[in-house]
């Protein structure tokens, strides 16, 4: 199995991102198809059609249910929802990750609620992720990407409106010192601390020390940290990088998701070697500040499954109490994304 987030020095890192993850994917979603994991991809499973977004609306959702902090979506149907530029069709592998086929892995788990993340296939257009939001009412909450040069402040008040509550940042081709310094990202943080909007960060671990400044400079403003800031990306989870990011602990403002399991460590179902990393988070943040997230649906493909990733939180770990479950599986998430 190939690394499906290993960083290229040559690609800048969200670039990088779905280069690797269209090369780890090109290899499992025949596999997934051919187990039935594409099951709603391969019977052409349409968009939501109006009876049936009817009969979700009028359906309650469960408040007690698990949350999944970090899902994307997106749909075939690019004359609709066209791509951004610089992305193909070929490159949206799986070809299609809509909403009912990620209710088939989410629901017989007991996840009732869901933070999508707006997919870079789409860029700054949120139009897809928006539309799913509306079309299913209380399930999902998101997490934007604008043009952080672009009247961002204005920005962030409109999406906040349509239920966004985040907004995902990541580097790009920027360096350590360049990164987070413009003048748009730092109105992005103010607004983020005055609206109560988190900047939610896809970094590797060479970012965290920038961060970590930016978090002493605005201490109001909620920070999240994807996937255990890419930890274990090249197999290793280095002990000086668990304790940069366990710095971030001393701002009360930063969470961190624990998530993306296929490709961190050993990127092996049951994901056991995650859990000295995850016991030392705790020991640090402590769960009210941590929360399980999934990746789907690149956490859907080949030997990962989504059953195996909740199940490390719900029965793999022992040192995890049913108080800690709570917090990691539904409150903390709660929290920041749909409170």
């Amino acid at each position: 199995m190939s690394d499906g987030f290993q960083i290229k020095p040559h690609l800048s890192p969200d670039r990088a991102v779905q280069m690797t993850r269209r090369n780890f994917l090109s290899s499992t979603v025949q596999a997934a198809a051919g187990a039935g994991l594409a099951a709603g991809v391969m019977a052409g499973d349409g968009e939501t059609g109006p009876l049936a977004c009817a009969q979700e609306a009028s359906r309650p959702v469960d408040q007690d249910g698990w949350i999944d902090a970090h899902v994307h979506v997106w749909t075939p149907d690019t004359a609709r929802y066209p791509l951004a530029a610089g992305f193909t069709k070929q490159e949206m592998q799986p070809p299609s990750f809509r909403p009912a086929e990620l209710f088939s892995h989410c629901r017989p788990v007991g996840v009732k609620r869901i933070t999508l993340i707006q997919m870079s296939y789409y860029g700054t257009d949120n139009s897809y992720m928006l539309d799913m939001m509306q079309e299913h009412p209380g399930v999902f909450s998101g997490v934007a990407v604008i043009d952080e040069e672009a009247n961002p402040a204005a920005e962030m008040k409109r999406l906040a409106k349509q239920g966004v509550r985040g907004f995902r940042i990541r580097p790009g081709q920027q360096t350590p010192d360049q990164w987070l310094k413009s003048r748009g990202m730092q109105t992005m943080w103010r607004c983020g601390a005055d609206e109560r909007l988190a900047m939610c960060h896809l970094i590797d671990p060479p970012y965290l020390p920038t961060v970590d400044r930016m978090c002493g400079q605005f201490r109001e403003t909620p920070v999240v940290i994807d996937h255990f800031a890419r930890l274990g990306i090249d197999g290793q989870i280095r002990a000086t990088d668990l304790d940069q990011l366990c710095r971030l602990a001393r701002f009360p403002q930063v969470t961190v998701k624990v998530s993306a399991y296929y490709a961190l460590g050993k990127k092996a179902p049951p994901y056991h070697d995650l859990g000295p990393m995850i016991q030392r988070l705790i020991n640090e943040f402590g769960v009210e500040r941590l929360m399980w997230a999934s990746d789907s649906p690149f956490q859907v493909q080949g030997v990962h499954s989504y059953l195996a990733s909740i199940d490390l939180i719900r029965s793999g770990l022992d040192f995890l109490s049913d108080s800690d479950r709570a917090w990691l599986l539904r409150k903390s998430a709660e929290r920041v994304f749909f409170s």
